[in-house]
């Protein structure tokens, strides 16, 4: 039986893309098809070059003749059409001039939405094609764009003297780039956008060095539009990260598929740079080198980014902000305040760190079982560094023990609370019934809160130092190895979260995981004061 339907569903916009092939997948006709998918256009291609590359190296590259490009385009366009067409690698004169002549036929019927991504020279700064492929695009293809979209070398590249050498170094400002993209108007586009992603500059837009500057840094595209003299600056922050290959290609192609559903020229670019800083921003590790964008963070919704530079930790920020009420009382315990000024009962203190130097012996074991249960060995010695710390730290623990007339031996004959007994099992519990990861997260709490009390108490003013016992206790835990210790549990917990993946089911558990074992910190603070 067939069913018909009423009404056709209505037809995507469709999109044409004439570039190289990346058979690495990160860039040109791959990144271009990608990015359309992702934004809901239809896609369609005409292929001028192949290429034998990974993100290590390109080792090979082969033009197709310049009458089998045009064949293409003549066979997509004549049959499916575009309302937006994006080029990218052309590769030589023959193709750049073969290519010009099959659109201006065509921009004879309709309107045409030409996106030019003139790829010229790569992001480094090294030459792709021959001058007569610069002469091609400079006065062949590039007055037909309606949207130019250079680098800052092919912008200097184009803007240089036909009769001299490439000028480099021409662009370095952002005043610079305002000029630039004001000057190749002069080609014929309508719009120029220079792409800045490799200037980077700090927050008083002074032009730095990405590799030897901290801190927060940014990137600039500009945007001008000659008929209405309007100029914009898309600034955004930097991202450290070596996962930008194809971000060209991307970015054209975000703006075509822009143009293609009828956006006007600068909300189209304007989302481009949105989903390319996204795809950035949430980029993942292929290969060994510089791997490519996430061109599908908008369709594949993960539970958890990916770390970044804008956000290094989100399962860990997603595990503690899951609950901060539950995350407040235990690092704001009235234990832990009464310690900051001195008031807490010394019977209090006495029984709490002897019990804590039982709760070590525990934590220390279950740390080796998250080493043994680690699958690399860069995992294994994570864990097992922590362990280590433990161990240091409880060498510590025991003199500290002594300077309140603590021995050894009293230690060892201190009966375990039941405290110490559901909170330590509970962990152990995780790390023999569940994976790696549910044992990391219940282990965390204890990690990740005595580095926030200790730094917290450290700085606050309002913290007795002097005449107050508990200072010391304070200290070592605000302390360079124990911050470092932290930062080695966050680190391995978030590359557990990116290889393992958790599903949403899972993320949901894991979170139940975290906040019981934070109910049981709390109630460990709570039998110190009470003493039992």
């Amino acid at each position: 039986m067939t069913v018909m339907l009423e009404e056709n569903l209505a037809e995507p916009p469709k999109v044409l893309t004439i570039a190289g092939s990346d058979s690495g997948g990160g860039a040109g006709i791959q990144a271009d098809i990608k990015t359309f998918t992702a934004l809901q256009v239809y896609g369609s291609s005409v292929i001028t070059s192949v290429t034998s590359q990974n993100t290590l190296t390109v080792n090979g590259i082969q033009a197709l003749p310049s009458e089998f490009v045009i064949k293409q385009l003549n066979t997509v366009l004549s049959d499916i059409g575009a309302e937006a067409i994006k080029t990218g690698m052309l590769f030589n004169s023959e193709i750049i001039e073969g290519v010009t002549e099959v659109l201006k036929q065509y921009a004879t019927d309709q309107e045409l939405q030409l996106v030019v991504d003139p790829v010229m020279v790569s992001a480094s700064g090294s030459t792709l094609v021959d001058p007569k492929a610069v002469h091609a695009m400079k006065y062949t293809l590039s007055p037909m764009a309606y949207i130019l979209t250079p680098n800052i070398h092919e912008a200097e590249l184009l803007l240089s003297d036909d009769n001299e050498p490439r000028v480099t170094n021409l662009i370095q400002t952002l005043e610079e780039m305002i000029s630039a993209a004001k000057k190749l108007t002069a080609l014929g586009p309508r719009v120029v956008v220079v792409k800045g992603g490799s200037i980077a500059f700090d927050e008083n837009m002074k032009k730095v060095d990405a590799n030897t500057t901290d801190g927060k840094l940014f990137v600039v595209d500009i945007f001008y539009d000659r008929e209405s003299d309007e100029l914009i600056q898309l600034k955004r922050e930097y991202i450290r990260t070596k996962n930008n290959h194809g971000t060209g290609c991307t970015l054209s192609a975000a703006i075509a598929a822009g143009l293609g559903k009828g956006l006007p020229a600068k909300e189209a670019v304007s989302k481009a740079v949105e989903y390319v800083q996204a795809a950035i921003t949430t980029s993942f590790t292929v290969g060994q080198g510089h791997g490519p964008l996430n061109h599908f963070h908008g369709l594949t919704r993960l539970p958890l980014s990916h770390p970044s530079a804008l956000e290094p930790y989100p399962f860990t920020n997603h595990l503690i902000g899951s609950n901060p009420e539950l995350w407040h009382d235990f690092t704001h315990h009235p234990f832990v305040q009464q310690m900051a000024d001195g008031t807490l009962p010394r019977e209090s203190f006495l029984h709490y760190i002897k019990q804590d130097y039982i709760y070590l012996q525990h934590y220390a074991r279950a740390n080796a079982l998250a080493s043994y249960k680690a699958s690399t060995m860069d995992e294994i010695v994570a864990a097992a560094q922590i362990v280590i710390h433990i161990a240091h730290e409880s060498q510590l623990h025991i003199k500290y023990c002594e300077q309140w007339g603590i021995s050894y031996d009293d230690i060892m004959n201190t009966e375990e609370s039941m405290q110490n007994v559901a909170y330590t099992r509970y962990v152990l519990d995780k790390g023999h019934s569940g994976g790696a990861l549910d044992l990391q997260v219940a282990l965390a709490p204890c990690l990740l809160g005595y580095g926030v009390i200790g730094m917290r108490l450290f700085n606050d003013p309002n913290t007795k130092r002097d005449g107050n016992p508990y200072w010391p206790w304070i200290r070592n835990y605000a302390e360079d190895d124990f911050q470092q210790a932290c930062k080695t549990g966050m680190n391995l917990l978030e590359k557990y979260a990116v290889k393992l993946a958790p599903s949403a089911h899972h993320l949901a558990d894991l979170v139940k995981i975290f906040n019981e074992a934070t109910k049981l910190e709390i109630a460990f603070w709570q039998m110190g004061l009470d003493r039992n």
